[in-house]
């Protein structure tokens, strides 16, 4: 298959994906890019993944409000304008701050937007089954830490 090039406005943007209540739209997939992703991600204050690593880098770039991001055994508060880059392997996770924010995320290959999908799909955002987000994860290659 022969990638196009492509052009995506926000009226033509895919629905979001709710995964346990933060919203994720799949800018960029890798089947479309050949290689690496882009998501645009929202969410209200305090929503954010656990502390967990994958194989793939992934980079943040914050364009409203402020998140805060664990890596390793640091924290950092990201206001807009920031970027944070995650090597493949660091533990890490993230939780919107108050009144939540708005961020552009680019990871370094295909993985993620399947796993955003599958947790969608079977993961009630408002009560999350725990051992079946992480079963998830773990499909996906992502372990969740701790």
């Amino acid at each position: 298959m022969t990638r196009q090039p492509s052009v995506i406005q926000p009226s033509g943007y895919p629905r979001s994906l709710n995964v346990v209540g933060e919203h994720i739209t799949v800018l960029a997939s890798g089947a479309a890019t050949g290689g690496y992703e882009i998501f645009l991600q929202e969410g209200p204050e305090g929503s954010g993944p656990p502390p967990h690593s994958h194989p793939w880098d992934e980079s943040f770039y914050v364009t409203r409000g402020e998140i805060l991001f664990g890596m390793a055994d640091e924290e950092r508060v990201a206001r807009a304008g920031t970027l944070v880059h995650l090597p493949g392997g660091t533990v890490h996770w993230f939780r919107f701050g108050k009144e939540g924010g708005q961020m552009i995320s680019v990871t370094s290959r295909e993985a993620a937007s399947a796993m955003f999908e599958h947790m969608d799909r079977e993961i009630a955002p408002d009560a999350p089954d725990l051992p079946r987000l992480a079963a998830i994860a773990g499909e996906h290659q992502t372990r969740l830490a701790g």
